[in-house]
């Protein structure tokens, strides 16, 4: 259970990032029926001014020994350095969980919480951290990384998908999607961040059409060819422009979707396995719960018994 997440800031630190994790986990929102977290904003002297990477400071109200009996240590984007306060990253070594967002990776891999574990960055620094952190396993295509005491998020708005994640992990799915709610974004994106390792110009044949009508479709079967008719391209020239545009492969995206929606129902509605695989477009609930167990690590009853809200 989450009750309690504190975030250490050092000069360096960037707006954004630091935004997110308040966003996530500091406002209060009760009167959406959000369990409260104890927020806690830390530095090495409560009081002072921190110097972030756009001009503008942050005041801690903490100092880093807040850190110490938090349910989770969120460490945000900021500068990269040679070396990093010793008390912070003696905090981060000892906290029970911890969280990165984007360049905070590194102030984990400072404390030896990448070892042995899989991790993930901002793409324009996977291999700068995997070079200064050997042991870590650096995924470059992932948005966010949980290895159960230890979650990395990719770069800048990927926190946001890390901390939603952490939300749905230890207090539900129905508390991250009304805090996504809230923020208007996606409860959970799928595909990864290779998508978003070199410009792609917006295009007047986007595939954005296409993606919302299979959307609305998803209890029909789609080939390529019926997909690339619908784009109006050629069935080679769909699949290219498919995984340049959402990072996977249209049958995967699809089952992505499918789990996702099924994820839903599940949530909202007491419709039974059988129906609920029709409407996603599963066909049958033997086939449903082959790819909800493979995507989300439970069964779908498993799944309603912990997340329904109906």
């Amino acid at each position: 259970m989450l009750t309690s997440v504190a975030v250490p800031l050092v000069d360096g630190v960037t707006p954004f990032e630091f935004g997110v994790l308040c966003e996530v986990f500091g406002l209060d929102r009760a009167d959406d029926d959000v369990p409260p977290i104890d927020f806690r904003v830390c530095g090495e002297e409560p009081g002072k001014p921190i110097r972030t990477s756009v001009g503008v400071a942050l005041v801690p109200e903490h100092g880093l020994s807040a850190l110490a009996d938090a349910d989770l240590v969120a460490v945000p984007a900021l500068s990269i350095r040679d070396e990093y306060p010793e008390a912070l990253v003696d905090a981060v070594r000892h906290a029970p969980t911890v969280l990165s967002v984007c360049s905070g990776a590194f102030v984990l891999g400072a404390a030896g919480r990448l070892d042995g574990k899989r991790c993930t960055t901002h793409w324009r620094y996977t291999d700068r951290l995997a070079e200064r952190f050997p042991n870590a396993r650096v995924d470059p295509d992932v948005l966010f990384v949980d290895e159960g005491d230890v979650i990395t998020g990719a770069g800048t708005a990927a926190g946001i998908d890390a901390c939603l994640h952490v939300i749905r992990r230890e207090l539900g799915s129905a508390v991250a999607t009304t805090i996504a709610r809230r923020m208007v974004v996606a409860p959970q994106r799928d595909g990864g961040q290779r998508q978003f390792t070199r410009p792609v110009p917006v295009r007047a044949d986007s595939l954005q059409p296409t993606l919302v009508w299979m959307l609305e479709r998803l209890d029909t079967e789609h080939s390529v060819a019926d997909l690339a008719a619908h784009a109006r391209m050629s069935e080679r020239t769909f699949a290219r422009r498919f995984t340049a545009e959402t990072g996977t492969t249209p049958h995967r995206w699809l089952t992505a979707q499918r789990v996702l929606r099924a994820r839903q129902l599940l949530e909202d509605t007491r419709l039974g396995v059988e129906d609920i695989a029709r409407r996603c477009g599963f066909g049958t609930a033997a086939l449903l719960r082959h790819h909800f167990h493979a995507s989300v690590g439970v069964s779908p009853k498993d799944y309603r018994r912990s997340f329904s809200c109906a």
